[in-house]
């Protein structure tokens, strides 16, 4: 059994946490942002990094104290190596590379997106390899067959705005606030669904991949015509995004055999309506559905020191030179797709 210290700092939630290799979470500290960023509509990457800066050091501090373990006692550290805005990168990284160095335990650089991609083991000891994974996180929107870990395979993933950032940007220009994947899910309880007939991009297309810019700007244009309640807007907006992730995860379905389940995770698996209706793809193909708890959605630490404890029951750790990265495809050897696909 192994005790791993995990550190995620990729965006704007500060987190800590201890983890074992037999999926317990002795300790685990989650800071948020949400009111230095809530002015600006969105997350000020600047802004971001201070405050890792600023809360970090506590935080690790108090997930030792927590679980009354010294460092001395820790197997690794993990720590979100990229992708995400680079200055709260480099601010966890540094972090763990210090406390690797100064206490001789091994470090493991950890993709953020593979940290996400094996969050629902932590809780689901029966998910086995190999599941097919919907993964929506605020800046990726892919499709990927897990295998095994370091082993992932891309089948698709978003030529332009990944899901969650269309939820974000959508909520600004609705003026429903942030963060906006749960203003626009809260507004569009209040809203028709089937109010506004917005596009659903590559729907039905034999291109694999997903797009959500197009929508985004047709919120826009239902926002100026003034002829539709936010409410409205916002639901038909979630539905159009619910038929594209459906539309997209089934072809995956229909070309991939031997998947042991229909996963999701990510930021944007919190959403009900999204739950909902990837439970009903999964038992029509015969699959079980797998979701983390709501918490492990969005991004933490447990989840870094999760995937950490995998990678280092396999000897998968990493030098003190490991490099902080903006961008960092978890398939090296998947095809660049067209237009923004490189984030994958």
């Amino acid at each position: 059994m192994s005790l791993i210290l995990g550190i995620e700092s990729s965006c704007d939630e500060t987190a800590a946490a201890l983890v074992t290799s037999d999926r317990r979470i002795l300790a685990h500290r989650l800071a948020g942002q949400e009111d230095e960023h809530r002015p600006f509509g969105g997350v000020v990457p600047e802004i971001a990094a201070r405050a890792h800066v600023e809360i970090l050091p506590k935080l690790v501090e108090d997930v030792l104290a927590e679980a009354d373990v010294s460092l001395d006692e820790v197997d690794a550290i993990a720590a979100t190596a990229g992708p995400g805005l680079i200055g709260g990168v480099m601010v966890g990284l540094v972090t763990a590379k210090g406390l690797a160095l100064a206490s001789g335990k091994p470090l493991i650089a950890l993709n953020h997106l593979e940290g996400h991609a094996l969050s629902p083991m932590l809780t689901q000891p029966d998910l086995a390899f190999p599941f097919l994974l919907l993964l929506v996180s605020g800046g990726h929107c892919q499709l990927l067959f897990v295998e095994g870990v370091d082993q992932y395979r891309r089948l698709a993933t978003t030529i332009d705005d990944a899901a969650g950032e269309a939820f974000d940007k959508s909520a600004k220009l609705l003026g429903l606030g942030f963060p906006g994947g749960p203003a626009i899910e809260r507004a569009a309880k209040d809203g028709n669904a089937h109010a506004i007939a917005l596009p659903r991009p590559l729907v039905g297309s034999a291109e694999p991949h997903f797009s959500f810019a197009g929508l985004k700007s047709a919120v826009l244009r239902a926002r100026d015509a003034a002829t539709h309640s936010a409410e409205d807007i916002a639901a038909s907006f979630q539905q159009a995004v619910v038929d594209c992730l459906l539309d997209r995860t089934e072809r995956a379905l229909r070309g991939f055999e031997g998947a042991t389940a229909l996963v999701v995770a990510g930021g944007v698996a919190a959403n009900q309506a999204v739950r909902s209706a990837l439970t009903e793809l999964a038992s029509a193909h015969g699959l079980p559905f797998v979701a983390p708890p709501l918490w492990l959605c969005t991004d933490n630490a447990a989840m870094i020191a999760w995937a950490g404890a995998l990678r280092f029951e396999q000897g998968l750790v990493d030098g003190l030179d490991a490099p902080a990265r903006a961008r960092w495809p978890l398939d090296l050897s998947a095809e660049k797709a067209r237009g923004a696909g490189v984030k994958a």
